[in-house]
This record gives structure tokens, C-alpha cells and sequence, in this order.
């Protein structure tokens, strides 16, 4: 019997393995992009890609024939979500206002414009799909997604610096 179990849990161990070399890269992309970190320091995107294929493995033999690739991006969509509704107060509010320079051009999107953003146009994501997975109407998530693609066409203007006058001497 421990002969076994240790075999079942050997080739689960392979096949989670070869599931995470051939995905890892894109979902850590997707994660990065959610997060709107730069692509060489981004360890929030890390934490949540994390967190999501544990997930992801926790459940490895309940899958039964569900694509792995689908549950954990729905795990980085819901932990993302989740997050940001901690962070932010709410998935449709914005970053607050700090002195940093943003990152990304993401970045200037609410997190749930994020969300939407990566779901439907890096992955891919059907209308209907992801607005079960948020659980929004699916006309919502097209006019998010249509607001989103509009911010990034024409981002937002930053208002040009106070010169100060300087009087004659």
C-alpha cells in the first residue's frame, strides 16, 4: 500500500513539474501584468503565482481532466481580486496617489481594469468566462474592458510642472 501512494505521489509530483515548466513563464507574465510591476523586480507577481500554483497543486488529482492552465489562472484572478479588494478598498478604485513613478503603463488602470484587461486580451478570456469568473454581468465586463483599452490608447495627461517666476532683481 505505501509502495503505492508513494508511486501515485511521484507521478503526481512529474506531471505538476512538467505542467509548471511549460506555464510558469506565461503565468508569471499575467501575474506581473496584473500587478503592474516591472518584469525584472516584481515580487508581488511572484507571491501571487506562488500562491495560485499551490493552489493549483493542492487539487492536482481532483482536476479530473480540467485544465490545469484554467484553474490557475482563475486562482491568479480571484487572489489578485481578493487582494486588491484589501489594498484598495474595492477592485474598482484606483492606486492612491504616491510620488513613485509608475511602472508600467498598467499601472494608471484601477486594479479591476487590470483584472478584465489581462483576462480578456493576454489570455484570451471569452466575455461571458470572465464575467462569471468576476461575477459580473457580462455587458459590465465589455464596458470595463472598452474603458480600460481607451485609458491605455490615451493615457491620462500629467499636469505640467509650477514654474516658479522669479522676480527682477
Amino acid at each position: 500500500m505505501r509502495e503505492r501512494q508513494a508511486f501515485q505521489n511521484a507521478r503526481r509530483a512529474r506531471e505538476f513539474e512538467a505542467f509548471v515548466a511549460g506555464a510558469a513563464g506565461r503565468l508569471l507574465h499575467a501575474a506581473t501584468l496584473l500587478t503592474a510591476e516591472p518584469p525584472d523586480d516584481n515580487p508581488r507577481a511572484r507571491r501571487l503565482l506562488t500562491a495560485a500554483l499551490a493552489h493549483t497543486y493542492a487539487s492536482w488529482d481532483r482536476l479530473r481532466g480540467e485544465d490545469p492552465y484554467d484553474r490557475t489562472r482563475q486562482q491568479l484572478a480571484v487572489r489578485f481580486a481578493r487582494g486588491a479588494w484589501h489594498q484598495y478598498g474595492g477592485l474598482g478604485r484606483a492606486h492612491p496617489r504616491s510620488h513613485r513613478k509608475p511602472d508600467s503603463v498598467l499601472y494608471c488602470l484601477t486594479p479591476q481594469e487590470r483584472l478584465i484587461l489581462v483576462l480578456r486580451m493576454y489570455e484570451g478570456v471569452a466575455e461571458e468566462q470572465a464575467a462569471a469568473l468576476l461575477g459580473l454581468p457580462t455587458e459590465r465586463v465589455r464596458a470595463i474592458c472598452a474603458r480600460a483599452m481607451a485609458t491605455l490608447l490615451h493615457p491620462p495627461r500629467e499636469p505640467a510642472p509650477v514654474i516658479a517666476k522669479v522676480a527682477p532683481s
